[in-house]
């Protein structure tokens, strides 16, 4: 029997504490309503600005690519485009920058040239032959210099040669 009326203290006291908060609530709200508004910034005022008229519609957009270039590149008429079938040569692995030209050979009338890449092996190729990472293309070959055309993309979704040339480096290097 003791513990029923421990229980019923205990419920008693939880029920008493539970207190309706919606009068604190309303007394609060009244005081707030009874304060005094306060008063707002003026809106501020805006100067009238001048109006534009542009003049130049007739010119050429600065926003596009240059004219001059795509008449160039008009005139060409020939579609450029890497050759995805192509078979790489050992050369081709490696950017162009990274291999050296190490020497020239004359066989008769056909010339070779030496090149040297990254991993120390030497290679003979000649006009023809590819090498770099864009499918250069060999077009000339003479005792001091290669001469190579490489596909490269014109940052617009198409192709452009370049030409590169790389020359013979000295026994020291």
């Amino acid at each position: 029997m003791n513990h029923r009326l421990i229980y019923a203290t205990v419920a008693v006291l939880l029920v008493s504490g539970c207190d309706s908060r919606v009068s604190h609530v309303e007394a609060e709200m009244s005081r707030i309503q009874q304060e005094p508004a306060l008063a707002l910034p003026a809106a501020p005022v805006f100067e009238k600005v001048p109006q534009f008229e542009y003049a130049a519609q007739a010119l050429r957009s600065p926003f596009l690519q240059n004219s001059l270039y795509t008449e160039l590149k008009v005139r060409a008429g020939k579609k450029v485009s890497p050759n995805f079938a192509h078979i790489a040569q050992p050369l081709e692995a490696y950017p162009l920058e990274s291999l050296l030209m190490r020497g020239v050979l004359q066989d008769g009338g056909k010339v070779s040239a030496l090149i040297q890449a990254p991993d120390k092996q030497v290679y003979r190729i000649t006009v023809g032959s590819y090498m770099g990472l864009n499918q250069g293309r060999v077009v000339a070959l003479t005792p001091e210099r290669i001469q190579l055309i490489e596909i490269v993309s014109d940052g617009q979704g198409g192709y452009v040669e370049r030409p590169r040339t790389l020359v013979l480096v000295g026994q020291n290097a």
